[in-house]
């Protein structure tokens, strides 16, 4: 068994640094693995210099807005996918995560050493049809969160309820091939540093791509899956993203993922799962620093802030 397995964990942060803080020493407890973060444009000033310090964690300097339903969530982990790639490291697997994020069970890095060549993420075919979401060219304002009753929600399910009747009044005028099948679950994702580098040379070659999906709506749902379900590697992919969700049961909250707490552990731990979210130190930090003390190993001396070796990007 090849013990000196390297993973890149990649993760999209917006708050809570402390709380960060605790995920990343998980993450590179056992001096094989390298942390990539990048933070929301909105909190850099407030959060840059409040994660952790050390030669295994590299904050992005280059950083961009991220939004729900939005292209900017894809463009953030391109941007976390490219400095991976820049890195010329050999890693193993390139695992996407964010900030709310957590391991919960051991044993990660066995698991994938056992499963090398493997991409975990969570798949459903749609083939040539779907819902709207992409053959309509979202405006901007439409395409954004509303946790409560608003006009744009009012709008956006009668441009999806015109679209279902044969009238689409934003059409996308961009096109996939005809031979491709759209495919879409969660953002989140673990996949082998040879997909990563075929993702980015994908891109840099195929610009249509991007711009099929660049007004969709929720495209990071949709992007790497439909890209990888559609290459060489679509053999490789098993649908398991390796995360633990709680979904809401209300109109307002089913299709968001609710914050977790200490009554959730015992979900939790009886799901098998590695990681899970969302936790937030602001609603239950307990359960937080259960999870942080029970998955953990001898981790690396993180620097203090006026420490040289610290690389940011």
């Amino acid at each position: 068994m090849n013990s000196s397995l390297r993973t890149a964990y990649i993760l999209q942060i917006h708050q809570n640094p402390d709380q960060v803080n605790k995920f990343i020493k998980q993450l590179i407890s056992e001096k094989q693995a390298d942390v990539f973060v990048h933070i929301d444009k909105r909190n850099y000033q407030n959060l840059k210099e409040r994660i952790a310090k050390s030669p295994f964690v590299k904050v992005l300097q280059q950083c961009g807005i991220c939004e729900w339903g939005d292209i900017s969530q894809v463009d953030s982990t391109i941007r976390l996918l490219r400095e991976v790639v820049a890195s010329e490291k050999e890693y193993d697997f390139v695992c996407l995560r964010s900030g709310q994020d957590l391991l919960v069970k051991a044993g990660f890095k066995d698991f994938l050493i056992n499963n090398k060549g493997k991409i975990f993420m969570t798949l459903g075919n749609v083939g040539r049809f779907n819902s709207g979401l992409m053959e309509i060219s979202w405006p901007k304002f439409i395409r954004k969160r509303y946790a409560s009753f608003h006009p744009a929600r009012v709008f956006r399910s009668i441009v999806l309820g015109l679209y279902r009747k044969g009238i689409n009044i934003f059409p996308n005028p961009n096109k996939l091939p005809e031979e491709y099948s759209l495919y879409k679950g969660s953002q989140w994702f673990t996949v082998p540093y040879e997909v990563a580098q075929y993702i980015i040379r994908f891109l840099d070659e195929n610009e249509w791509f991007y711009k099929y999906f660049e007004h969709s709506l929720v495209p990071d749902q949709w992007f790497f899956h439909t890209l990888i379900m559609n290459s060489q590697y679509k053999t490789d992919v098993i649908d398991n993203n390796l995360l633990f969700l709680k979904w809401g049961e209300t109109l307002s909250s089913q299709n968001s993922p609710q914050d977790l707490t200490s009554e959730d552990s015992q979900l939790i731990e009886e799901s098998d799962d590695y990681f899970a979210r969302k936790f937030d130190e602001n609603i239950d930090g307990s359960v937080i620093n259960y999870f942080a003390d029970k998955v953990n190993f001898e981790c690396p001396k993180l620097a203090k802030k006026d420490e040289k070796f610290y690389v940011r990007l």
